[in-house]
């Protein structure tokens, strides 16, 4: 379907008072360290997705870009300043953790440079960050992260997951 396609459906869509499923974007960080390793945090129990599980920095884009949402999440959870500029997209999965619940579109970005050192500054979310070997993460680790490194690593730019 084109774009022009695509624009037409969603006005019709609008118009008819009837609305596709829309998807939630969220926003990962890649980070590697001088050893190859991959930056990862231990999710809060209580966390409500993923509880004591290790997963990438992240977060959903609120009303900014992709790469504005990576860049103050990244200050707002671990305290690393990113620039933009040293952003590039790695890989992204489109994602459906069970049935009946909402779609998501999982960017992950790789940072090249940042400055400072990962710090819990959240810690009613997170409870600690560790650099992990893509080939040994820690256990247990967020289904979709481990999918998401192994494609990156594998030079993969696009995986589904959990669709049937």
């Amino acid at each position: 379907m084109s774009a022009e396609e695509s624009a037409a459906s969603t006005n019709r869509h609008v118009e008819s008072g009837t609305r596709g499923v829309l998807n939630v974007v969220g926003v990962h960080l890649y980070a590697e360290d001088s050893r190859g390793r991959v930056l990862l945090g231990l999710r809060h129990p209580d966390s409500l997705y993923a509880p004591s599980t290790h997963h990438f920095l992240a977060g959903h884009c609120e009303q900014e870009s992709a790469v504005a949402c990576l860049v103050r999440e990244a200050r707002e959870e671990a305290g690393l300043v990113i620039h933009p500029d040293d952003v590039e997209f790695a890989h992204a999965v489109h994602l459906l953790d069970a049935p009946g619940t909402c779609p998501r579109m999982q960017m992950i970005f790789r940072a090249r440079r940042w400055t400072g050192t990962p710090e819990v500054r959240e810690p009613d979310k997170c409870l600690g960050w560790g650099w992990w070997h893509p080939h040994d993460l820690p256990e247990p680790t967020v289904p979709y992260t481990r999918t998401a490194i192994d494609a990156i690593q594998a030079g993969r730019l696009y995986s589904e997951f959990g669709w049937t």
